[in-house]
Parts: structure tokens; sequence; C-alpha cells
């Protein structure tokens, strides 16, 4: 798929969703579903007010948790992909503790970490960590014996091995597994932000709009916090075009 018809697929795409949104207003008739007509000026007008502030405020928690989980799971994900006796002695617990939906650890955290930002970060980084740690983990043991034995013939020891081989292969993995987490991730924030905190998407969407019946501006909160995941998506798969464009070769990229 070549950029022109990305751009045209997202076109056609969002010009769908506004033409849905629009005829269900119609059919639902109700203040509690307005038209995009009036949501959409009010969200371009908010981003530069209230939104705006509460926007900055989930991406800012979203970016952190990515970037623990990442500096964190990456390493470990590696380690246990090169070292298979210390695989076999933490897969079980992984297998255990990995399909638990960490979303009921959060009066947990709360407790242990306090009610911040913290707590909040290390929610949704527990999250992805275990998705990225998986992922990692499964494709640095599945890295042809031939290309490290290869390397190790030059003199290459565990480092370079970890910096040169490991980390180039497992690159695709962590950004696909990022990927695949985003909307995950953006839904913990959700719920970690619908109380117990002054700023987030998820607090105006809940408390400062739908609570007081301000359905127009709820909305907004809705539609910034959708292009928020969007967002981050897109710049994971242009990092991910970026950094191995050779994945997407057969579409012609």
């Amino acid at each position: 798929m070549t950029q022109r018809s990305r751009i045209l697929n997202v076109v056609i795409g969002i010009v769908m969703f506004l033409v849905f949104w629009q005829v269900l207003a119609w059919i639902v008739n109700r203040p509690i579903l307005p038209p995009p007509w009036v949501v959409l000026p009010m969200f371009v007008t908010s981003l530069r007010g209230e939104l705006g502030l509460h926007l900055l405020a989930s991406t800012a928690r979203v970016l952190a948790a990515i970037s623990l989980a990442v500096i964190t799971a990456a390493p470990v994900g590696l380690g246990l992909g090169q070292v298979r006796a210390l695989d076999r002695v933490f897969r079980p617990l992984i297998a255990i503790v990995y399909p638990i939906p960490k979303i009921v650890l959060l009066p947990v955290i709360y407790v242990l970490l306090g009610i911040t930002d913290i707590s909040k970060v290390f929610l949704i980084a527990l999250i992805l960590f275990f998705q990225i740690l998986v992922v990692v983990r499964d494709e640095a043991a599945n890295l042809h014996p031939e290309l490290i034995t290869s390397v190790r013939s030059l003199g290459a020891g565990r480092r370079a091995l970890f910096s040169y081989v490991y980390l180039p292969a497992s690159l695709p993995a962590i950004l696909t597994a990022l990927r695949v987490s985003v909307g995950t991730a953006i839904a913990v924030l959700f719920i970690a932000e619908q109380s117990l905190t002054r700023f987030g998407l998820g607090y105006y969407i809940v408390v400062r709009t739908y609570q007081v019946l301000r359905y127009p501006e709820m909305y907004t909160g809705i539609l910034a916090m959708s292009l928020l995941g969007l967002l981050l998506y897109g710049v994971l798969e242009l990092l991910q075009r970026r950094l191995n464009p050779h994945l997407y070769l057969e579409e012609g990229a």
C-alpha cells in the first residue's frame, strides 16, 4: 500500500465515521448524542483551554508509562531469551502472572504508592511490561543459531551479542507489542484518571462533563482520548516503517 493510498483510506475512514455519527445523532435525537457539527468546533476551541490541559496531563502519563515499560521489559525479555536456564526458572511465574488483568491491582498500587501520578504511570507500565516482555523474550529465543554463531566467531561476547544482534532483531517485536498495547494503555489510563485526580482526560470526561450533564463537552474529551490513542499508534507505526522498512516492502511502501 502506497503512502497516497494510506492517506486516502484515512480520509475515507474519517468521512464514514462522521456520516455514521450524524445519522446516529438524527436517530437518537436526544442531548446525550449531539451531532458532529456541534462537537467538532467546540473541540477545536476547547483544545486552547481546559481540554488542552487535561490532554497534556494524560499524554505525559502514558508516555512516561511506555518509556518505563520499554526500558525495563526489553532488557529482561532479552536476558530471558538469551539465557535458557533463566527462562526455565521464571517461565512458570510469567505464565501465571501474564493473564491476570492488572487493572484489578489498582487499589493495591494506590495503597503501596499513594494516590499520585506515579501510581497511575506504574499501573499502565505494569500492563505494558508483561506484553513487551513475552514478545521480546520469544523473539530473542527464536533467533537463528547460525546468526549467533557467526557473530561469536568474530570474537563477540555476550554484551556485543546483546547490542548488535538481540536488540536490533527484537526492535520490531518491541514496536509491534507497543502498537498492540496502545489501546489497552489508553483504556487503563481512562479508568485510572476517573477519580482521585484533578487533571487528565478520564477526569474531564467523567467528572467535569458527564456527571454534570455537559454532553457536548463530554464528547470533546472522548475525541481527545481517541486522538491520543490514534496518534500514539501512528507514531509507533511510523517508527517501525523507518527502522524496519523491509517489513513493508511487500506493501509497496
